[in-house]
């Protein structure tokens, strides 16, 4: 685990008293409201609103041409005087230098979580937003029922868009060039995968690339997407043969699993460099060329990719996706969780603007935010002709929905051209036709130390037996560590709470 220095641990201190006095005083919406934000007229002292956001910076001009136009739509549409300030982070892992800023004492009104929410918002630096959205206008109305679920249990982070596992992508031209494309798709087995991948890096279609088949981003957990449930890893807690369950990750469809993924390493089929990249490394070595197949998130992730390939590639390297790879243990992108969201926005509680801080979410679900949030701009990202909108090759290439994505968009001007393109469509219904609920449960606050310890004690040994540092012969040295380190109390704690 990261030691944290003796600096941040009284920064930390320090807030955790600010929450304390804060939250005696008042919890509830409403409280904090500036009443001249909300005159009429927008008139009075704007309200400023920090926000600190993944890729959304004042470095960023799009970013900040959206806010902008965000601040004129709120003055105009709903009476709000608000200024946005954006708050920068540096280059790197978003959410370990998010948690730096927070643990430092800055705490933006609202914030984009990826990871690391947890620990904030056991300190109470969080608001819960379940009476906001009891009251809401708008939100309560777009909401997909996971986000209900997820709410219900996990208050604090919301995230209004369709299922989000990740699907595997290839550009088409190189796709059409493998004699092993057509039984990829017609039955995607693991052993046919392999083959696919193995082609691929003989073979070479792009003029000597790709070097290798697959990259990720720091870790596995991308290219489980492909491949868990086909190696029977289709739950977080796998029911055994005695009707009592196992971690998946202590089982032995979990050992079948690395020791595939240790094949593709030393053949080179899998990115040597995997552990060390970080998203924008991904992505950059999947444009070069450098890897044939990364995994996006599905919906407009895979446009955007689709877009940016076919600017460096021509129309004929489009974007393909691939199906999950099918196995014993059947076939799909692995259960969806429904204890909390994984990402999304949050409303600090210590915010003195909580209340301005949802109307702005609130607004952005209503039929005159949700054309902004998910068309762009006018004359740049779509037109309105006839009556209708018409989006444009723009649209599909750059714009993404920074805050709500419903799968029906309300929009006061119909749309002629649909929101998302070939890729984007496609793997939409491939999320909707494999989409299973986990089983998994939010950890106990008494294990959540030595969860974490667990996680990394994972992480470590299949990173190991991934790059043959050590033998897979040693997984069950790896299990017996697990248990000694809080599994065996987890575990029984799963078994008494899983129905």
């Amino acid at each position: 685990m990261k030691k944290v220095s003796l600096l941040l641990i009284v920064a930390m201190l320090v807030m955790v008293m600010s929450a304390c006095t804060s939250n005696s005083n008042s919890n509830a919406p409403g409280a904090g409201q500036e009443p001249e934000a909300a005159k009429p007229d927008g008139s009075g002292d704007p309200v400023t609103l920090k926000i600190v956001y993944k890729d959304e910076g004042t470095a960023n001009p799009v970013s900040v041409k959206f806010f902008e136009t965000l601040e004129k739509a709120l003055a105009e549409d709903e009476g709000l005087n608000v200024k946005f300030e954006l708050v920068d982070l540096a280059q790197g892992s978003y959410a370990e230098n998010l948690n730096l800023l927070l643990l430092g004492g800055t705490i933006p009104d609202i914030i984009y979580f990826q990871g690391g929410d947890q620990q904030i918002s056991e300190q109470g630096l969080l608001e819960d937003l379940t009476p906001y959205i009891e009251k809401s206008k708008y939100i309560k109305d777009i909401m997909e029922p996971h986000n209900k679920t997820r709410m219900e249990s996990y208050p604090y982070l919301m995230w209004i868009k369709p299922l989000a596992p990740k699907a595997p992508v290839i550009r088409a031209d190189w796709f059409n060039a493998m004699d092993s494309s057509k039984a990829l798709i017609e039955n995607p087995t693991v052993d046919n995968y392999y083959a696919f991948f193995k082609e691929l890096v003989e073979k070479k279609p792009g003029e000597g690339k790709p070097s290798y088949a697959l990259t990720a981003a720091g870790d596995i957990a991308e290219i489980n997407f492909i491949f868990n449930t086909a190696f029977g890893l289709d739950t977080t807690w796998l029911k055994k043969a005695d009707g009592t369950y196992e971690y998946s990750k202590v089982s032995q469809n979990e050992k079948e699993k690395l020791t595939f993924y240790n094949k593709l390493y030393k053949e080179g089929l899998l990115d040597p460099q995997f552990i060390t990249k970080q998203w924008d490394t991904k992505e950059d070595a999947f444009y070069k060329g450098d890897a044939a197949v990364i995994t996006g998130t599905v919906g407009k992730i895979l446009d955007l990719y689709d877009g940016r390939m076919q600017d460096l590639g021509g129309k004929e390297a489009e974007l393909i996706v691939l199906p999950p790879a099918k196995g014993d243990g059947g076939q799909g992108f692995g259960a969806t969780d429904v204890t909390k969201e994984s990402r999304g926005l949050a409303i600090s509680s210590q915010s003195p603007h909580k209340d301005i801080a949802f109307q702005v979410f609130d607004y952005l679900a209503s039929p005159k935010g949700q054309m902004l949030d998910r068309l762009g701009f006018e004359n740049e990202h779509f037109t309105v002709e006839n009556g209708e909108i018409v989006l444009n090759d723009k649209y599909y290439s750059e714009w993404y929905a920074r805050f709500w994505e419903p799968t029906e968009m309300k929009s006061e001007t119909p749309l002629k051209t649909p929101l998302l393109g070939k890729p984007g469509t496609e793997s939409l219904s491939m999320a909707s036709e494999f989409y299973t609920e986990d089983n998994n449960f939010l950890i106990p606050d008494q294990f959540v130390a030595n969860w974490d310890a667990m996680n990394n004690l994972y992480k470590e040994y299949s990173t190991d037996f991934i790059t043959g540092k050590k033998d897979l012969s040693q997984f069950e040295e790896f299990v017996e560590a697990w248990y000694a380190a809080g599994g065996t109390e987890i575990t029984k704690y799963a078994n008494e709470n899983i129905k």
